[in-house]
């Protein structure tokens, strides 16, 4: 019996009890197995439903539980550390054709794993606010802002934000950033053009860079306001 025998019977009910698997005694194992795989998924839709509770509310407990053994079969856990298993539900959710008419559930999936991301990343300690404040604008620009492993920026074309939030917003894009100030993830909002400035900080470009593309209009002060209320900053070094 192979490894990939046992967890495909595992995770599809309708597999027969893998090839040599016996209970004690020589028995037959159908009972057991059965007991045991039922058992198994269940624990790991609970655990889905834990890791992704607005993508539960959203669809409801009894299709999110249909729903999860569907993912469970394209997806099982290839490690015994579950802490962010089910990263792949985002992606998996825009190819399911029961969920098809809910454009926004994979945003709102992929926010709920940056928040699991987040709280599971390395700590780091956030700079006083006042140094950001103390750069004369020219040395601003030429500053990189070092962001926290737990930050994260990310562009829904729907308002992704607001419905994990169990609001009933207007039907417009929203961006948003994740950060860990202290113990616990949030998310908090971003203006337009916001997630793709905090992608170029991530990748180290110094500020004046990172603002190169922007849309006009752009919010510089609630960008820099979101990071430092979330504690995303790390530290600020000089482009030379």
């Amino acid at each position: 019996m192979s490894e990939g025998g046992f967890t495909r019977a595992l995770m599809a009910p309708e597999l027969p009890v893998p090839e040599g698997l016996v209970a004690p005694g020589g028995r037959p194992a159908g009972a057991r197995f059965d007991v045991y795989r039922n058992n198994v998924i269940v624990s790991l839709t609970d655990a889905l439903g834990v890791a992704f509770p607005a993508v539960r509310r959203l669809v409801g407990p009894v299709f999110f539980a249909a729903m999860a053994r569907e993912f469970l079969r394209a997806h099982p856990p290839r490690s015994p550390r579950l802490a962010l298993w089910g990263a792949a539900l985002p992606g998996w959710l825009e190819d399911f054709p029961p969920v098809a008419k809910l454009g926004y559930l994979p945003d709102v999936a992929r926010l709920e794993q940056a928040l699991r991301e987040a709280y599971h990343a390395a700590d780091a300690s956030p700079i006083a606010p006042e140094r950001l404040g103390a750069l004369p604008p020219e040395r601003l620009m030429r500053t990189r802002l070092h962001l926290a492993p737990a930050a994260r920026a990310l562009a829904s074309a729907w308002p992704a934000l607001s419905i994990w939030r169990g609001e009933t917003p207007a039907m417009r894009a929203e961006e948003m950033l994740v950060a860990r100030p202290g113990f616990d993830p949030v998310a908090l909002s971003l203006p337009e053009g916001g997630a793709a400035f905090v992608d170029r900080l991530s990748e180290g470009l110094p500020l004046g860079r990172a603002l190169a593309p922007v849309p006009r209009g752009f919010d510089l002060a609630a960008v820099l306001g979101a990071l430092i209320s979330g504690q995303a900053i790390t530290d600020l070094t000089e482009a030379t």
